[in-house]
């Protein structure tokens, strides 16, 4: 049986205000000694000035945050277990490489053997050996970017503050850099804390992640039950694509529910209860890649998956536009009612793409289990 980890960050009813503004509102969140969590929202939502707090660079209008137990709202940022890697990795341009990574250790005075050492052990830790003499123009983003990270983790911090670390890379440089920073952090073990606003990296990176918006904490879960499990409309419009439909609530039974929607022309099945009043006014979000496609010809049936009810989670509806992304395409098709509904396929052969068409009438339908229903 596996312990349970140690917490090492506590944020506790943290409140920071600019003047009138509310920046970060309330937040109490705890972080696992070893975790790699991200803060994700949109831009202004706090979670940047969160970051910033528990780095020193701000100081909480109210509440406390603790590391270790000990309460470092006031502590001087140098004070702190915590190293931070910045968006635009702020390496210095006139030293090299091994000077960049060793200045924080200079800075603190530890001797010139003992800081070589490091240093070597930290861009071994990044995969840049050999490249301490060079200087950071002679580099990539993606080898400046370690540089950063060599240069904060050879502190040996507790903890590993992220702000946007991606942020300035190319598309496919950020992709193999989320695959090394996630590796990098299981293999030293320490605690990751990322602040970002792309969905897809926190997703791919973190092991838990906390939305915010407008300075509040949203939810906090594992990267899977934020997708799966929204708990509001807000999280579920946020992370990933979702096409939501406003219903109300027709039958509920302990292991089935009926949603009518006046933007769907046929009810809503579920195949479990929602636990609500009558006539419940609720949400239901229903992902594109839950969505199956089928083709639709005059005086055909249409089709019923298995585990939904007849006439129930299906509507008839024509092509109106088609995103090729490659390993997959992303339908948009509109219901008789003018409604439009995103539908996703993957490709799994070089043919997929043209097995549907613009302007094909077609049937969605899904399944029983997939749409997550909001009441909030």
């Amino acid at each position: 049986m596996t312990s349970p980890r140690k917490t090492i960050i506590r944020f506790e009813n943290v409140t920071k205000r600019f003047g009138k503004m509310v920046a970060v509102d309330n937040v109490s969140l705890s972080i696992e000694e070893g975790e790699f969590f991200a803060l994700l929202g949109p831009s202004g939502c706090g979670k940047t000035t969160l970051l910033r707090m528990l780095a020193g660079f701000e100081t909480p209008t109210e509440g406390r945050i603790l590391i270790d137990g000990e309460d470092i709202s006031r502590t001087p940022p140098n004070k702190r277990p915590v190293n931070m890697v910045f968006q635009s990795y702020a390496v210095f341009p006139h030293m090299t490489v091994a000077d960049n990574v060793g200045y924080g250790l200079m800075v603190d005075g530890v001797p010139a053997a003992e800081r070589a050492k490091r240093v070597e052990e930290a861009l071994a830790l990044v995969k840049l050996e050999g490249f301490g003499p060079r200087k950071p123009d002679q580099m990539s983003g993606g080898q400046r970017q370690r540089v950063a990270l060599a240069r904060a983790l050879v502190k040996r911090p507790r903890v590993l503050l992220l702000d946007e670390p991606l942020s300035a890379l190319d598309a496919k440089l950020r992709d193999a850099m989320r695959s090394e920073l996630t590796q990098l952090q299981e293999k030293v073990g320490i605690t990751f804390l990322m602040v970002t606003h792309d969905q897809d990296e926190a997703l791919a990176m973190a092991s838990r992640c906390a939305v915010m918006n407008r300075g509040l904490l949203q939810q906090v879960a594992t990267p899977s039950d934020l997708y799966e499990y929204p708990n509001s409309r807000f999280v579920a419009d946020f992370i990933g694509s979702v096409n939501m439909f406003e219903g109300r609530l027709a039958v509920d039974e302990q292991d089935h529910a009926v949603i009518e929607s006046d933007e769907l022309p046929a009810p809503i099945f579920l195949d479990h209860g929602v636990t609500g009043a009558p006539d419940t006014t609720l949400w239901v979000a229903l992902r594109p890649e839950k969505i199956e496609l089928h083709k639709r010809a005059e005086g055909q049936p249409p089709p019923v998956l298995e585990d939904a009810r007849e006439g129930c989670n299906i509507a008839a509806g024509t092509i109106r536009q088609i995103a090729y992304l490659g390993s997959e395409s992303v339908y948009e098709v509109e219901l008789e009612n003018g409604r439009r509904v995103k539908a996703l396929r993957t490709n799994l052969t070089r043919q997929d793409q043209e097995d549907f068409t613009w302007d094909e009438p077609v049937w969605l339908a899904w399944h029983a289990c997939s749409p997550a229903v909001l009441l909030a």
